[in-house]
């Protein structure tokens, strides 16, 4: 099936085409329009001009249009599971779930718009002030080009797309290369709404020609990016005066407290170390283990990560399925090697078939490898000594990266330090740093970005910006 481009709310469809292969089965399992700078700039003029009109299209169409959406991705959601499963090789079970947070992301969208609105303001409140009808309200901002990765390739573009559209912007959507057909599925279901204001959304494919010219644009008002660092510097230093949010990397940690339920705690941090073979911005890469407990929790982690299944993603109970390219693989196998090579221990793992990485498990690690200082996005995780929650602290804070961390404690005064002390977008207590729910405000600091997700947070920091109103 083809990924084809949408200028606004036409379908174009005189493109040459390449194909995209399914990583496990190596078959080629959708096309995508080849697209150019040229069609970039198109939308980008349809975009804008749509915006002109659109913008006074009343809240509750705009709300229709999301719960009308929400409903059509449930019609379609065995159909939208299999693409995923097809386009990026995520296990079967795990794109259902995908396709139900994408679901839950547009109405928490549509309901989060209801409730975000001004408030007045006393301007006589000091003595250089006089008495006035005083109050803000929120305006959307523009135009809107939103920039999506492979891994969570249906919710993250609802993440993007839907707050964006709700709060009265249009959008220009550039999706992750290796999932196109996931992408023209759910944005033609918001542009083929009986709801949908018309050339809100547009959609086309490309890397660095058709990226960098929507982002160097002095059209778009926003750039929302999720993906690399490297590509975020780039945005931010070519995209000039306009906001920008990026979602970046992350090196995720936790911390196994003497006093935690270990065998939770083992079970928990196989999930979060290993869901989608670790391609996920918040994967638990370090654990850091109290040494009371180290070679308890050590040996049930081994235990619960054998339980695995590596296998075809179309098989109900695989947990593990291929990585996104062969690209990936080598880095793994290198980065592995390096370390085993520096001194780490191999507990488990440390295998591929095809393009699926066994999931792995190293003790004996240092600071200085790979695999502890950088963003693996591989199903790999290292276990680390430590004598208290302080030695920990200062290890999950010693890095670039600042998504999420996490602490297994029955300690509640060491669960709240935690909370104050770990350098993070967001602390986890009891549970993996790999939690993300659709409604919290998600965002990182230091390398791991700037701004938030979560349809409330994203709609108030990126897609709308504050009138002022003073009336005598």
């Amino acid at each position: 099936m083809k990924a084809k481009v949408f200028i606004g709310s036409k379908c174009r469809e005189n493109y040459e085409y390449e194909s995209r292969k399914n990583p496990h089965t190596k078959k080629i399992v959708s096309y995508v329009a080849i697209c150019n700078k040229n069609d970039a700039k198109e939308a980008l003029e349809v975009a804008k001009e749509a915006y002109c009109k659109n913008k006074k299209v009343p809240l509750h169409q705009r709300v229709d249009w999301l719960l009308d959406v929400a409903s059509k991705l449930e019609e379609q959601r065995e159909d939208i599971a299999k693409t995923i499963t097809d386009e990026v090789g995520k296990p079967i079970k795990f794109s259902r779930i995908e396709v139900n947070r994408a679901i839950e992301t547009i109405k928490l969208s549509a309901s989060a718009m209801l409730n975000i609105h001004g408030e007045t303001f006393d301007t006589t409140a000091t003595p250089s002030g006089k008495e006035s009808l005083a109050f803000y309200k929120r305006e959307s901002v523009g135009v809107v080009v939103a920039i999506t990765p492979f891994n969570f390739p249906i919710n993250l573009v609802a993440h993007k797309i839907a707050p964006a559209l709700v709060a009265g912007n249009s959008v220009v959507l550039k999706p992750t290369p290796e999932a196109p057909l996931t992408a023209y599925k759910l944005a033609k279901l918001f542009i083929q709404s009986r709801f949908a204001p018309k050339d809100s959304l547009s959609l086309v494919y490309g890397d660095v020609e058709v990226g960098s010219t929507l982002v160097e644009s002095s059209i778009p008002r926003v750039i929302s990016f999720t993906g690399s660092v490297g590509v975020g510097e780039i945005i931010l230093k070519s995209a000039g005066i306009k906001k920008v949010a990026l979602e970046l990397g992350g090196n995720a940690g936790t911390f196994i407290d003497k006093n935690a339920d270990i065998t939770d705690s083992a079970k928990k941090c196989a999930m979060g170390a290993f869901i989608n073979s670790g391609q996920v911005c918040i994967s638990l890469q370090r654990i850091y283990i109290h040494k009371e407990v180290y070679e308890k929790f050590s040996k049930a982690l081994e235990e619960e990560t054998k339980k695995l299944k590596v296998g075809s993603p179309y098989e109900e109970d695989t947990f593990i399925g291929p990585l996104i390219n062969e690209d990936a693989l080598d880095r793994v196998k290198r980065w592995v090697q390096s370390a085993i090579n520096e001194g780490a221990t191999l507990v488990c793992g440390n295998k591929a078939e095809g393009l699926s990485y066994y999931p792995t498990v190293l003790k004996d690690v240092t600071d200085s490898m790979k695999i502890v200082c950088e963003e693996v996005f591989a199903p790999i995780v290292s276990l680390v000594k430590v004598d208290d929650f302080e030695e920990a602290r200062d290890k999950i804070n010693n890095s670039l990266y600042g998504l999420q961390h996490s602490i297994f404690t029955n300690d509640l005064t060491l669960a709240k330090r935690a909370i104050d002390e770990f350098e993070a977008g967001g602390v986890v207590v009891n549970d993996i740093p790999t939690l993300r729910f659709d409604i919290q405000p998600y965002g990182g600091v230091k390398l791991s970005g700037i701004g938030k997700e979560g349809p409330k947070y994203a709609i108030e920091e990126d897609y709308t910006q504050i009138k002022s109103v003073v009336i005598f």
